[in-house]
């Protein structure tokens, strides 16, 4: 079973000061679309599926049984030092 709830600060470079930047994640268009690529190949393999309404803000409570993985990529920081 999933619940799809799109977010958009999945996607943000942290190279330079402080604050995230998200110039280039995808537009919202391109985004939802996307997201419900995901969602169609997810009920494909019969995964009950849910899903959030795309833009919207949402108070979602999960409980979550399993390992997170955060994905941090400075290899670009590391190359211009």
């Amino acid at each position: 079973e999933a619940l799809v709830v799109s977010q958009f600060t999945l996607y943000a470079d942290v190279r330079k000061g402080r604050r995230p930047s998200f110039t280039k994640a995808a537009s919202p268009q391109e985004a939802d679309a996307l997201i419900e690529m995901f969602i169609y190949e997810l009920k494909s393999h019969g995964i009950k599926t849910s899903k959030g309404v795309f833009g919207a803000k949402m108070l979602v409570k999960i409980f979550n049984d399993g390992p997170v993985t955060i994905f941090l990529d400075s290899s670009e920081k590391i190359r211009k030092t």
